[in-house]
């Protein structure tokens, strides 16, 4: 059984080990180049927190620019407006910006520097393919990452992993050039290239190591935004329809998406292909009609049936998103329970 303070464990126990791991690597570093080591934590510790800063400032620009986002205009689209309003209110946020992104794959997402400031942004097919009750399950799902400040703390917590990738590129480059420099030049007291190798190899591990944090923590929360989503609507079967036909609109679409919104989408479009090429290779089990494809109805039953296979569940490591299987599991779990009439709002995260 979890609850939301689990959840603000795993946020921090996440950015703690993450910013150890990475500060054992600055001082490696340090150590190895034979720098003052007072002075290289202040200029490590100065350069990671402008990191930092910057990507913050910058991120919502970067994703409004790379989705080519619409904010909307009041009236614009009155019942996206009042749905949004309506939920907010019973979530006690503020009402976020709404904006449409002009894409005819089903997905949403959530970004900002503030809960006060932060944009609702759905496609324009997710509007098409769905129906509104599972439109105001997707959007409950978004309020729920609001509320649970998840796209802040991914934004900084992917920080850590950025810059180490970024120290190994470098420095397993510069270890490469220095090798050649050193074998051209033979000085073979010159060791530069050596130690330069060894802290990209240490420095790609880290990398690996904070990467896979990082990564689970942005599994566990889709499992509280979907638990959020279904208690602030009370229609787990709308969620779990809506990430049937999302995952079904995703994976036949394009491959690319913009990566600056990746883990911020409902779905992730890889994993969404990943869920269906995983049924596909059971296709004729769920072709009921034989007419050789599997029509969106086909789909959802499919992802309801391996919803309890447990080898379905398995997850990705280095996803952003939990399997489809897996989430849906979860909101059948709270679907069965509220069929009870048992249930209340402050033990909406026992399932995960």
């Amino acid at each position: 059984m979890a609850n939301l303070s689990q959840l603000k464990v795993a946020m921090a126990t996440s950015i703690f080990l993450s910013a150890f791991i990475f500060g054992l690597l600055i001082i490696g570093i340090i150590y190895f180049v034979g720098f003052n080591l007072f002075m290289g934590l202040l200029i490590a510790i100065t350069g990671s927190a402008l990191f930092i800063l910057f990507q913050y400032a910058v991120g919502p620009v970067i994703v409004v620019a790379t989705t080519r986002l619409h904010y909307l205009k009041p009236g614009e689209n009155p019942w996206l407006e009042k749905t949004a309003k309506e939920l907010s209110d019973k979530t006690g946020i503020s009402m976020p910006k709404l904006a449409t992104v002009p894409s005819n794959t089903p997905n949403a997402f959530t970004f900002g520097r503030s809960t006060a400031g932060a944009t609702l942004a759905v496609h324009e097919g997710l509007l098409k393919q769905l129906n509104e009750g599972e439109i105001r399950g997707v959007i409950a799902h978004e309020l729920g990452h609001i509320k649970h400040k998840d796209y802040i703390v991914m934004t900084v917590l992917s920080a850590l992993p950025l810059i180490t990738y970024y120290i190994a590129q470098v420095t397993l480059f510069a270890g490469v050039l220095s090798g050649g420099s050193r074998r051209r030049s033979n000085n073979n007291k010159d060791n530069s290239g050596a130690i330069l190798l060894v802290i990209g190899v240490v420095s790609y591990i880290v990398y690996i190591i904070t990467f896979l944090i990082v990564m689970r923590l942005s599994r566990l929360r889709e499992h509280y935004a979907d638990a959020f989503a279904a208690y602030l609507t009370k229609s787990p079967r709308n969620m779990q329809s809506a990430l049937s036909k999302i995952t079904y609109g995703l994976s036949i679409a394009p491959p690319k998406s913009p990566e600056s919104a990746r883990a911020f989408y409902i779905e992730d479009p890889d994993m969404a292909k990943q869920s269906f090429s995983y049924i596909m290779n059971k296709k004729s089990q769920y072709d009921l009609n034989n007419d050789g494809v599997l029509d969106e109805r086909e789909l959802e039953l499919a992802m309801e049936k391996e919803a309890k296979n447990a080898a379905a569940h398995m997850n990705n490591l280095f996803s952003t998103h939990p399997s489809t299987f897996k989430r849906i599991l979860l909101l059948r779990e709270i679907e069965q329970e509220m069929d009870t009439g048992h249930y209340s709002n402050d033990k909406m995260y026992n399932h995960i």
